[in-house]
Parts: structure tokens; C-alpha cells; sequence
């Protein structure tokens, strides 16, 4: 066999379903925390904490996964990435170091419960800004030297990566909603889907505001979206965008419980494709292609026997924790009784 197999496609396919899965669960149980701060008394805190108990912590193996994955597949754009985005990285991994003790300490420590609820809900808060960052960061590029970055440490800070982590605020927050309402009932789920409404707002304004921004701010993308054939073919996921969002929006105003959670991710899902279409191939954005960034095909197949292993494992133990744990939370189910 001359040819080499190429692993890049299978690796961009395990890092790009291991992100989402990422912002998926880990987003739900973030925007969870967050509307958490938001609940007016002890007994309501209890049943939104053990909405998420039996799950929360699994959700992060994702973030894991994809940090290694990509130190090992793309090692160049993990020496660019890491290194441009390295405050924000930091300020998520301590706000949720912060937010899994507070999580614990809450059940342990009742003298100081009140400290340790708001350290869920800011930790979440924290990481959930700080993800949203280093997405604005990632689509407006870095300044890349050869094979370095080569900006400042604090080059992430721009208008739109402000705005881009406000609007994972909002994004999270309706995750949250919508498993509320799913795993809960009478006022919680009522406060849920009222609090749904205001972020699945705050998402349209968001989308709508990216969705201009972005062409305006860089050439390339504005090319790729606006010529013939690529405007016909991407103009599905705006239509699609818009009729999720009318669902959603039915369905918080509606009966429907699992409508909110399921049109919520279909809005991320989209949002993900929108992006991916804007930047493929691109790793490090308008630098450096997947190919390009990619470490050689020895490591890959090697990393790669041992992922393929690992993968179906994490996803029967993240499904089968979901099922077992799945229908209503009550007060007198709980986790640490």
C-alpha cells in the first residue's frame, strides 16, 4: 500500500461530534446553573440541583476528549489556539474546578450554603462567558507567525468576543430552560419556561447579530456564503434556524415538554453547521487547513485505535446514566440522602 490512509477526516469528525456533545450536555447542566441562581428558595434549589446530579459530572469527559484530541491529531493548532486563547481557557477551567466544589460543598457544608450556591451559579455563569469567548476569538482569527501566534495575551478581548460570550449566556440558558422543564414540574417548570422566553430572545438577537457581523468582518467568509452555488446551498440553515426557533417558541408557550430541550439543540446544532460551513477547512482560522495542522499519520493511527475503544464505552455509560435517571425529579428523590 503506497497510499497512506488519511486519518484527518475521521479525527475532525471524532473532535467535531466530541465538542458538540460537549456544548450539548455540558451546556444544559451550565445553563442550569445559571437559571439556578435565579430560583427563590431552598426547596427549589434542591430539586434544580438534583435535576443535574446524577449527570452533571459526566457531561465534561467531552471537554476532555476534545482538549486531548486535539493536542494529539492537530498538535500545530494546539500551539496556536492554546497559547491565543489562554485566559479564557483558564478562567473556564477555574470556574468550573469552582462550580464542581461548590456542587459537592452545598450537600456538606449547610452553615455556608448560601456561599456555595452562588458559587454554582458564577461558576457556571463564568465558564459559560469564557466558552463564548474563545468562540468569538476562534472565528476572528489569530495572528500567526510561521507556526506561532504571534498577538498579545489579551488580543481575545474584541466587541464581538464580548458579544459572542453574552450570547452563549443566552444559548446555555435556554439548554437549561428547556431540561427544566422537561425534568421538572408545577412553578419551577413555569419559572423555567419563562425564563426560556427571555433567553431563546437573547439567542435570535445573538444569531441575527453574528449573522451580519461575521461577512462584514472578514472577506472570506462573506465570499464563501454570498456566490453562486454556496448561496443556495447554505440558505437551508437560515430557513431551518428560523422555523426551530418558531418551534421553540411554541412550544414554551404550549404544553410541550420536550419540545423546548429538543428545538434548543437543534438551534446549537444549526449554529454549529453555519460555522463549520464558514471556516472548513480551516483549524486555525484563515492560516492553516486540518491537513496542514495535522500531526503525522503514525501518531494518528495510533491515538486512533485506542479512541475507538474508548468512544463507544463513554457513549453507553453517558446513555445508560441518562435513562436510569430518567422522568421527573421530585423533592423527596435526592441525591445525597
Amino acid at each position: 500500500m503506497n497510499e497512506v490512509l488519511d486519518f484527518v477526516p475521521i479525527w475532525t469528525l471524532i473532535l467535531g461530534v466530541g465538542i458538540f456533545f460537549y456544548v450539548l450536555l455540558d451546556g444544559f447542566d451550565l445553563g442550569v446553573g445559571m437559571l439556578y441562581g435565579l430560583a427563590p428558595d431552598t426547596g427549589t434549589r434542591n430539586i434544580i440541583m438534583n435535576s443535574i446530579a446524577p449527570v452533571w459530572d459526566g457531561n465534561e469527559t467531552w471537554l476532555i476528549l476534545g482538549g486531548v484530541g486535539l493536542m494529539a491529531a492537530f498538535p500545530l493548532a494546539f500551539a496556536i489556539v492554546i497559547p491565543a486563547l489562554y485566559f479564557p481557557i483558564l478562567a473556564m477551567l477555574l470556574a468550573l474546578v469552582f462550580r464542581g466544589v461548590a456542587f459537592e460543598f452545598r450537600f456538606r457544608d449547610a452553615a455556608h450554603r448560601t456561599f456555595w450556591d452562588h458559587g454554582f451559579c458564577y461558576g457556571s455563569a463564568i465558564a459559560t462567558f469564557a466558552q463564548g469567548v474563545m468562540l468569538g476569538a476562534f472565528i476572528q482569527g489569530f495572528k500567526v507567525d510561521g507556526r506561532h501566534f504571534a498577538g498579545t495575551t489579551f488580543d481575545f478581548l474584541t466587541p464581538f468576543s464580548l458579544m459572542t460570550g453574552i450570547a452563549l449566556v443566552f444559548g446555555y440558558g435556554l439548554l437549561g430552560a428547556g431540561w427544566l422543564i422537561l425534568k421538572t414540574e408545577g412553578p419551577i417548570q413555569a419559572a423555567a419556561r419563562r425564563h426560556g422566553k427571555i433567553c431563546l430572545i437573547g439567542v435570535l438577537v445573538a444569531v441575527l447579530i453574528v449573522s451580519v457581523w461575521t461577512p462584514l468582518q472578514h472577506a472570506e467568509i462573506a465570499a464563501r456564503w454570498f456566490s453562486w452555488p454556496n448561496i443556495a446551498l447554505l440558505a437551508p440553515v437560515p430557513i431551518a434556524t428560523a422555523l426551530a426557533a418558531f418551534g421553540t417558541w411554541r412550544a414554551l408557550n404550549g404544553n410541550s415538554e420536550a419540545g423546548v430541550f429538543i428545538g434548543a439543540a437543534i438551534l446549537f446544532t444549526l449554529s454549529y453547521i453555519g460555522i463549520a460551513i464558514s471556516l472548513f477547512p480551516m483549524i486555525v482560522p484563515y492560516h492553516y487547513t486540518l491537513w496542514e495542522a495535522a500531526s503525522s499519520p503514525k501518531t494518528q493511527a495510533f491515538l486512533l485505535v485506542g479512541t475507538l475503544f474508548l468512544l463507544p464505552v463513554i457513549l453507553v455509560y453517558t446513555g445508560w446514566s441518562y435513562w436510569v435517571f430518567r422522568g421527573k425529579v421530585r423533592a423527596d428523590i435526592g441525591y445525597h440522602h
